[in-house]
């Protein structure tokens, strides 16, 4: 189930403004409903809604074998769309491992969020992006189930935010994965086509791994720009005024 939290003013539309909503979104996965999250799937094991073992009750429930595992969505208008027009937003999920090892010993792997933008891939790569590092996951530190969440401050901003890397194009210096030419972190967040958590890090190569692991609670946070709460001030004083 898709729980939806919208708080908004409405404006007269003899004023010609739109406010923009914030809004929070969060899915559960109850009913079985995945609104568009997709897991892992194939030769290497699969990934299921259960209705038991959740953060609570249903979740998405991976069991694989690869070299890493991704969770991804490109259909949802609430997880991919133009965060240009919000103050700040905030991506977050709540996971739990079971296992993540090879031959029996742990592995631990790096979980992160990306946000990928298939139209500003240059130069052979299949997207541009910008990711955030949560943490390096394994079943030791995180049995019980974790909230991982990253705020972006400033979805204009040209630069990088603090812990944010890129991907798209490599350093020839340093050979570490950055951005292409041309392509700032506020180009991505106007326009990025997938939103994806995932334990292929940018510029990293793995080995194959077991991986058990659940997923709930996936949400994003976002709030208006002070201009829009203004005009939400003032819708509301519009219609404080003909009551």
């Amino acid at each position: 189930m898709l729980r939806k939290y919208k708080y908004t003013a409405l404006i007269a539309g003899c004023l010609g403004f739109t406010a923009l909503a914030s809004a929070e979104t969060i899915v559960t996965f109850d009913g079985y409903d995945a609104q568009g999250w997709e897991g892992p799937q194939g030769y290497g094991g699969y990934t299921v809604i259960e209705e038991t073992g959740g953060n609570p009750d249903f979740n998405m429930h991976t069991v694989f074998h690869d070299f890493g595992i991704t969770y991804a969505n490109s259909t949802n208008a609430d997880f991919v769309q133009d965060l240009s027009g919000y103050d700040a937003v905030t991506f977050g999920l709540d996971i739990q491992v079971h296992e993540l090892g090879s031959f029996g010993l742990p592995t631990p792997r790096p979980f992160l969020v990306e946000l990928r933008d298939f139209d500003s891939a240059q130069g052979g790569y299949p997207w541009a992006s910008v990711w955030y590092e949560f943490a390096w996951i394994d079943a030791d530190n995180y049995a019980d189930w974790t909230t991982f969440s990253v705020t972006i401050d400033d979805p204009t901003s040209t630069d990088l935010p603090a812990g944010w890397g890129g991907d798209g194009d490599y350093d020839p210096n340093t050979y570490e994965p950055c951005l292409p030419p041309g392509v700032t972190f506020a180009d991505i967040l106007a326009g990025y086509d997938e939103i994806a958590f995932t334990t292929f890090k940018p510029g990293w190569g793995f080995s194959d791994s077991d991986y058990d692991v659940r997923l709930d609670n996936i949400f994003i946070n976002a709030v208006p720009a002070p201009a829009s709460l203004s005009l939400l001030g003032l819708g509301a004083l519009v219609s404080r005024r003909r009551r």
